[in-house]
């Protein structure tokens, strides 16, 4: 396996010095940020470490370039936006980037772009279906035409009043990923694998990994507190982030031995991305440098090189 971590908690630094920086505190790979250019309405969204609009040729040896003297690769582009908004203008232009990423990682001679299914979160699983059938089958053969692979994160993006009831991704248990797969069979569409979404959701871990294991092709190390007593006060149907909180790897209640005990067993042997999402190391660059050193430290005795 591959340490590295997500670029998002970075976006005040360019591609070179994040790069730089990955090789010094001991990263293999980073997970590179491709958002459209411009401002993102949520946390952790809009930042642009690749711009996949401008890639030309020089951009593209300027980025090999980098890879080769830092000896850091990168392990997927990502960009996480809901293709499946009932907004359709929304909509159309969350697919018309993530194709453009697509092509990008061809581009760049990458294999991996990772991404969120979407959701309409006024409806239900079963009546975004319909959408789902109609979107990702074309998206995926995009996919498969330029020798990528589709990297689905499980996360419900159901944190704020604006995603509620139903969150803004459906990919966020087994048993939909059960359904996705076998509507779409094709080896370009698996999972980004992040425990700490199962953790609040209280389901298990392990056996979901055990389940899916030949689907996962990237993997989020992002912890996450269950706080027991808060949650018998406001109950399951409460806003997750009243009972929960992202963490680091290794501060909360993933059992990491476990996690990597059986996603060795299913011979997963690619990236593990840090995805920093703990508000306790996010009021300065320097903490959040912090926050990498320290998860390297942690998720080192488990990925190794």
């Amino acid at each position: 396996m591959q340490l590295g971590f997500v670029t998002a908690i970075l976006p005040d630094l360019s591609l070179a010095e994040v790069m730089h920086f990955a090789a010094e505190e001991g990263y293999a790979c980073v997970e590179v940020m491709c958002w459209p250019v411009g401002r993102a309405e949520r946390r952790y969204a809009g930042v642009t470490h690749i711009d996949v609009t401008t890639l030309d040729d020089a951009r593209v040896d300027q980025v090999r370039s980098l890879m080769d003297d830092t000896g850091v690769s990168i392990s997927g582009l990502g960009y996480y936006p809901n293709p499946l908004s009932p907004n359709e203008n929304e909509s159309s232009v969350a697919l018309e980037h993530l194709r453009r990423v697509i092509k990008g990682a061809q581009r760049l001679g990458l294999d991996t772009v990772n991404t969120f299914v979407g959701r309409d979160w006024t409806r239900s699983i079963d009546d975004n279906w319909a959408r789902f059938l109609e979107v990702w089958p074309p998206l995926v053969a995009v996919a498969e035409d330029h020798g990528v692979r589709i990297g689905i994160e499980n996360c419900p993006m159901l944190f704020t009043a604006d995603e509620w009831p139903g969150g803004k991704n459906l990919a966020i248990s087994p048993n939909v990923w059960e359904r996705m797969f076998s509507e779409i069979p094709s080896p370009s569409f698996g999972l980004n694998f992040d425990p700490s979404h199962l953790i609040w959701q209280q389901m298990d871990v392990a056996r979901a990994v055990r389940q899916f294991g030949e689907r996962i092709i990237h993997v989020h190390a992002k912890d996450a507190r269950l706080d027991r007593d808060r949650l018998v006060q406001v109950g399951i149907l409460a806003h997750p982030l009243q009972y929960h909180t992202p963490k680091l790897p290794g501060m909360g209640d993933v059992n990491w031995g476990e996690f990597f005990s059986v996603l060795t067993d299913t011979g997963y042997d690619g990236p593990v991305c840090v995805e920093v999402e703990d508000r306790a190391y996010e009021d300065s660059l320097a903490q959040r440098k912090a926050s990498l050193r320290q998860s390297q430290r942690f998720l080192a005795q488990y990925v190794g090189e």
